[in-house]
């Protein structure tokens, strides 16, 4: 979410994976693992049928570690996800601040390195044995020796390849779990985005250089690739589509009231054209207005295009200058929230 941590100051099916000989096993109570896959334009789960996803973001382990008072915003116990769940989501997106999974630039240890690291592998266990997959965000990061505290245009060369190298070693043997390389490229040209280049003041890293991060690790997760234009801009996503040996490959947009995309007959033009090449995620979409009737008309629209998306964002937050969906952990949903869990339990 653009300008959220500019705003919040100091604020914040069972199944479990075994790592066996390195792969992963599931325990016996289900007849097989949590899994996403590519197959032409639709992800599909471990047993090859497509799947269309909801959900929604959880905020905070991008921001609090980095302002030096915790790891999560409220965390996701398994008594929250329990409560999570009976919204019916299926998946559920973690923002990631790559300083604070690294260790580095003076990230308190009690937030950062090994302690952040274990706690995000925790919260991942957690939500997986509710038997909800996981999007890992990179959202917050910085080049050089600043602490990442707001959005950067996009990934730096100085820690994000570093930061997804380790993220898909922790993470390789999981198929629950997607990677979103960055989550809101803006103010750079479709060729940076995709190859790289030197602007605001540092080497930008590109979505090409991520993905060869990820897969040099062996890692053959998903891998969730948003526009430019705060992920609101697909319109060069095709022509500049970046190469994955894998070919587990999705496209991400981000779709607001305020974004530059607020009508059908927008979202049937780029949006469509890239859903009907490759599957298309909308990991975050919302109205500030904290009313239903534009989500309400997106959720629509995607359904008909088999898009997935997952709302922002599950804080018990003040729908001024973010859209909340809940106004407390007791699942208590907001204005916009009542509209977004009545759509989500309709559809199953």
């Amino acid at each position: 979410m653009r300008g959220r941590l500019a705003v919040l100051g100091v604020a914040a099916a069972s199944v479990i994976g075994l790592l066996v000989n390195g792969t992963l096993a599931t325990s016996a109570a289900t007849p097989h693992a949590l899994a996403l896959r590519v197959k032409g334009n639709h992800l599909v789960n471990a047993a090859g049928a497509a799947v269309q996803l909801d959900g929604f973001s959880h905020s905070g382990s991008e921001y609090a570690c980095a302002q030096g008072w915790g790891i999560f915003d409220g965390e996701l116990t398994n008594s929250v996800i329990t409560t999570m769940t009976s919204w019916h989501p299926q998946i559920v997106r973690i923002p990631l601040n790559e300083d604070c999974w690294l260790g580095i630039n003076g990230v308190k240890p009690e937030y950062g390195g090994a302690t952040y690291r274990s706690a995000i592998t925790g919260v991942v266990e957690r939500l997986e044995a509710h038997g909800l997959y996981v999007d890992l965000d990179l959202h917050v990061g910085a080049a050089g020796n600043t602490l990442p505290r707001e959005q950067e245009p996009m990934a730096d060369t100085d820690h994000s390849p570093a930061f997804w190298t380790s993220v898909a070693r922790t993470f390789k043997g999981d198929r629950a779990v997607a990677f979103e390389l960055f989550n809101e490229p803006f103010h750079i040209t479709w060729r940076c985005w995709r190859d790289g280049c030197t602007a605001h003041g540092y080497r930008i890293a590109g979505m090409q250089d991520l993905i060869n991060a990820v897969r040099s690790t062996g890692a053959k997760n998903v891998v969730l690739v948003g526009g430019i234009g705060w992920a609101n801009n697909l319109s060069g996503w095709l022509a500049h589509k970046p190469t994955d040996p894998a070919h587990e490959l999705v496209a991400v947009n981000h779709v607001y009231d305020n974004g530059g995309c607020e009508t059908k007959k927008c979202w049937n033009g780029a949006f469509a054209k890239v859903a009907r090449h490759v599957p298309l995620v909308t990991t975050e979409f919302g109205d500030l207005e904290c009313n239903g009737a534009f989500v309400d008309r997106y959720m629509t629209w995607a359904d008909a295009h088999h898009v997935s998306y997952l709302a922002w964002v599950w804080n018990p937050w003040s729908c001024k200058g973010s859209p909340a969906i809940i106004k407390s952990y007791d699942g208590t949903p907001s204005g916009l929230g009542k509209d977004i869990r009545t759509h989500f339990r309709s559809r199953f």
